[in-house]
């Protein structure tokens, strides 16, 4: 009679378990890390995406306030003192007053209620001076703002807008007379720069003209 042959257990041994489970953590580790790149470039990407649909959004509304431009001889149409700008717009209602400041990183855009007198545009031109970024009508436009800054295009240059030569001698009075008053010269065209502060998901600056198509009463 012949011994039962010996058989080889099944299985693996100890040493084989911890070297597999020694490739599968480090496979496991790699994957993940991959998979961590991948969300946080998406994350990113798509921070940026909705940051550039803000600012052209903010832009949109710049175009569209400086288009609808209208003089009504009562206040400047458009006016920057290195702040703030003003400026007056023809809407459906009347007259709006529009004040785009940077207040703490922030650009807000604040519009009054349209007025339909002289007297209430004078009294909203003077209000406009006085704001404090939490009245009616304000709006966070646009943050992550470092600083901006306006020109006006006058006599085929841009100029700085708080120039002397922004104001143009009132025409002759009839007879010879003095002139009565001088008036603000409105430029052809306005560029906008935007510089965006660090952490802002934009870098460098942003640069909008605009050609001016000023109506007048």
């Amino acid at each position: 009679m012949h011994a039962p042959a010996r058989t080889r257990p099944c299985g693996f041994t100890l040493i084989e378990v911890l070297v597999t489970i020694t490739i599968l953590a480090v496979l496991a580790g790699m994957a993940w890390q991959g998979i961590d790149g991948i969300v946080r470039t998406k994350a990113i990407s798509e921070q940026r995406l909705d940051t550039m649909l803000r600012l052209n959004t903010v832009l949109a509304q710049w175009d569209a306030d400086l288009s609808t431009l209208h003089d009504t001889a009562v206040v400047p149409p458009l006016q920057f003192d290195g702040a703030s700008l003003r400026l007056t717009r023809r809407t459906d209602l009347g007259v709006q007053m529009v004040v785009w400041t940077l207040r703490d990183g922030i650009w807000h855009r604040w519009t009054a209620p349209p007025v339909t007198r002289s007297s209430e545009l004078q009294d909203v031109w003077l209000r406009s001076q006085q704001l404090l970024g939490n009245e009616t009508g304000t709006v966070r436009a646009l943050p992550g703002l470092a600083q901006w800054q306006v020109y006006f295009w006058r006599n085929n240059a841009w100029t700085n807008p708080q120039s002397t030569g922004d104001v143009e001698p009132p025409p002759p009075a009839e007879g010879g007379g003095a002139a009565a008053g001088s008036k603000q010269q409105l430029p052809q065209g306005v560029r906008l720069v935007l510089s965006m502060a660090a952490g802002s998901g934009l870098n460098g600056a942003y640069t909008r003209d605009l050609v001016l198509r000023t109506r007048s009463e």
